[in-house]
Parts: C-alpha cells; sequence; structure tokens
C-alpha cells in the first residue's frame, strides 16, 4: 500500500499595501499572486514559498491549512 502525499497549502493574505516598498519586495509580492490589499491566494507549502513570504513578512499574514 503506498501512502498518498498530503499537499500542504498557505493561506496568504497581503495586509500592507506594496506601495512605497523596495521594488525586490513589490516584485516579490506579484510573484506571489497577490496584488491588492486583503486580496488572499492559496499557496503550496514549499521552501521557495516560504522563503518569498519571510522576505515580505511585514506585509502579509500566514495561516496554514490542509487541503
Amino acid at each position: 500500500m503506498t501512502k498518498k502525499k498530503q499537499n500542504k497549502q498557505l493561506s496568504v493574505t497581503l495586509i500592507r499595501s506594496g506601495a512605497g516598498c523596495l521594488p525586490a519586495h513589490r516584485a516579490t509580492l506579484i510573484g506571489l499572486g497577490l496584488r491588492r490589499q486583503r486580496q488572499t491566494v492559496q499557496l503550496e507549502d514549499t521552501s521557495c514559498i516560504r522563503g518569498m513570504i519571510n522576505k515580505v513578512s511585514y506585509l502579509v499574514s500566514v495561516e496554514q491549512s490542509s487541503e
């Protein structure tokens, strides 16, 4: 019997505006798929995504959800 690997999901919400931030941080927000305040996206929990979230942690809120 094989076990199915559960894909953990992260729910990322843009809390503060990216205006006035460093251009690299704005590009990271776009890479995460966040364009408007209070917009929430579901992303796969990988080390790359975690690094992007860590870079803009002062702008976003993160919740872990398993789907």
